[in-house]
């Protein structure tokens, strides 16, 4: 097959940590070219429209958010490696959320005290562990690339007592940011308990496409490409390293350096024997525990204060112990999280529409198990338990009212993930196990993003920047 193309790098993906490699070494005149199988960029993180209306994708909020004069911080980081100036994101910070499980209440906004204020309030007798956990957390190098050998829950167990409190304080933390059924390692909790309490949660005002956009211009103005509807199939390789890319059209490319947004074990069915399956992939569970998640999303004509409802994001628990693992059932109604876009500090701005964004956990097994017409209704069935599970944890209206307030519907599964990203298992956060320095069998490809361990929007940005800076810009 002929050679189209050689490039200094080639990226597999468009999404965040795709593009925000792209940026940075287009900065340094590398020739780049990222190639996305589908027609829009943000990989996990995206939008698209349904009869006019855009919807966000992955988008509950960017954690990591500080004022402007705290420096050294992780978005500080992320904006002068990208040379983005902060006004340009348009950050609003939250109004305030809060985690909520039987007869408890532990409430943040950003910065770390009002949490800290919270335990002293709602666990007295804790408090003072709490203050030492506090201390060890700020003392831990989360920049290193090997994980300690204990998880966060053994982490906070030198601490506090309580396991009630331990559960409240992980339940944002998993669903936020582990691949990990029931806890997390301890460098991955480390940082994201950083990013979610200690500095909080923004939003841009007009949502993802504000990042989206700055990235993929930056990109163009540097000189690095993208090719969309244009995966890779198959990589080709010898003698240790990747010696061409195959694309679903058949053409091949070369390149220097490959990174891999796709995931550990999606990139190593890309140097398989046999091409890689199609864009939808396999509708079959995948041969790990990852995790999966169901969304529903349901546009209001009003603002959800309306109803009394002021918090930005709420996590729930109705059990006595908070249980992360896959679930028998296609959806678990015992915990969750709701997302408010309209509750962020957007100074004086109002958003067109109110949004309600109810997260779950769900077995990609038993929703790949159906036939369409069950997978259809299932749809229509969890969508209202998930919304009857979700709204016992905020303030009571009166009954029709809500439902009446409803404009517009949408909701994802497991299979919907997976058909769109190429996760296997539809997993959000990829594979349990990480590869910190990125890593592979072949010497000039890394992997990027999810399964390289960072996070989440900001997480995922640096993890594109990190990997680029340190196998490309200092390579010799």
């Amino acid at each position: 097959m002929p050679t189209a193309s050689h490039y200094d790098v080639a990226i597999i993906g468009a999404g965040l940590s795709a593009l925000a490699a792209g940026v940075r070494l287009a900065h340094f005149g590398k020739k780049v070219c990222l190639f996305e199988r589908h027609n829009v960029v943000g990989g996990l993180n995206s939008f698209y429209s349904v009869d006019g209306r855009k919807y966000d994708v992955g988008l509950h909020a960017m954690t990591n958010f500080v004022p402007r004069e705290v420096r050294g911080t992780a978005l500080g980081k992320l904006l002068r490696q990208l040379r983005i100036e902060r006004e340009a994101l348009d950050l609003c910070p939250q109004l305030g959320s809060a985690v909520r499980f039987p007869g408890r209440e532990l409430r943040w906004d950003n910065g770390g005290a009002l949490l800290e204020a919270e335990v002293a309030r709602e666990f007295p007798s804790q408090i003072d562990g709490y203050r030492r956990f506090l201390a060890e957390l700020r003392a831990f190098d989360d920049s290193a690339t090997v994980a300690p050998g204990f998880t966060a829950r053994e982490m906070l167990r030198r601490h506090l007592s309580d396991p009630v409190l331990e559960d409240m304080l992980l339940c944002p933390l998993f669903y936020y940011g582990s691949a990990t059924p029931r806890d997390m390692d301890a460098l991955q909790f480390v940082i994201m308990f950083k990013a979610v309490y200690l500095e909080g949660f923004a939003r841009p005002f007009e949502g993802i496409r504000v990042v989206l956009r700055l990235l993929t211009e930056r990109l163009r103005e540097n000189g690095g490409e993208r090719r969309m509807k244009c995966g890779v199939r198959r990589l080709h390789t010898g003698a240790g390293r990747v010696t061409a890319l195959e694309l679903d059209n058949g053409e091949t490319v070369t390149a220097d350096w490959v990174l891999s947004s796709a995931g550990a074990d999606e990139t190593r069915r890309l140097w398989a024997t046999e091409p890689a399956a199609d864009a939808d992939g396999p509708r079959a569970p995948a041969p790990d525990e990852r995790l999966g998640f169901v969304e529903t999303i349901q546009v209001l004509d009003r603002p959800p204060h309306d109803f009394g409802w002021d918090e930005t994001i709420v996590f729930f628990n109705d059990s006595e112990r908070f249980e992360f693992a896959n679930p028998a059932a296609p959806v678990d109604l015992r915990s969750g999280v709701i997302c408010m876009p309209n509750n962020f500090d957007f100074g004086g701005r109002t958003m067109a529409e109110g949004c309600l964004r109810v997260t779950s956990l769900a077995s990609h097994a038993a929703w790949a198990a159906m036939p369409e017409p069950q997978y259809r209704a299932a749809k229509l069935h969890w969508f209202g338990e998930m919304t009857a599970s979700a709204r016992r944890f905020l303030a009571p209206v009166a009954a029709g009212e809500f439902e009446r307030a409803v404009v517009a519907t949408d909701m994802f599964t497991p299979l919907t993930v997976q058909r769109y990203t190429g996760h296997l298992g539809g997993a959000i956060y990829g594979a349990p196990r990480k590869v910190r320095d990125g890593r592979t069998a072949f010497g000039n490809l890394v992997l990027i993003g999810t399964d390289q361990g960072y996070l989440g929007i900001t997480g995922s940005m640096l993890s594109g920047i990190m990997m680029a800076n340190e196998h490309v810009l200092r390579a010799r």
